[in-house]
């Protein structure tokens, strides 16, 4: 079995100053490595002073993310697919001639996204 293809994220001076900012500030390793999506091994260089960017600054605070952990893939996809679900809902409603269908359909939308949203808040 061969190795996997590389990502093709590199991390420049600019995001080396964001991670060191974001180390600075206390942020897993790990949780990094997924804001940027790269293996942690890449945040490791940065912290032990093994990039490229060696001696680069770290970012203020201001101009961080927030702090982590950050939405994974799989949890993206969840939310482009009640997304498109909703849109399915408003385009049903766009169709229907009698109000009551129309509200029936707004409201279906409505519920799919607060869903969705309550499922994150609990995240």
């Amino acid at each position: 079995m061969g190795r996997a293809p590389t990502s093709g994220i590199t991390l420049g001076h600019r995001e080396t100053r964001v991670v060191k900012g974001m180390l600075a500030r206390g942020d897993r390793q790990h949780d990094i490595a997924s804001y940027f999506g790269v293996n942690g091994g890449r945040i490791a260089e940065i912290a032990n002073g093994d990039s490229a960017y060696p001696n680069a600054q770290p970012s203020p605070e201001a101009d961080l993310p927030p702090p982590g952990p950050y939405l994974t893939k799989f949890a993206v996809q969840s939310v482009i697919d009640t997304l498109t679900e909703a849109i399915a809902a408003l385009d049903l409603a766009h169709a229907e001639n009698e109000l009551a269908d129309v509200k029936a359909a707004l409201l279906l939308a409505r519920e799919t996204i607060q869903q969705k949203i309550d499922a994150l808040q609990e995240v």
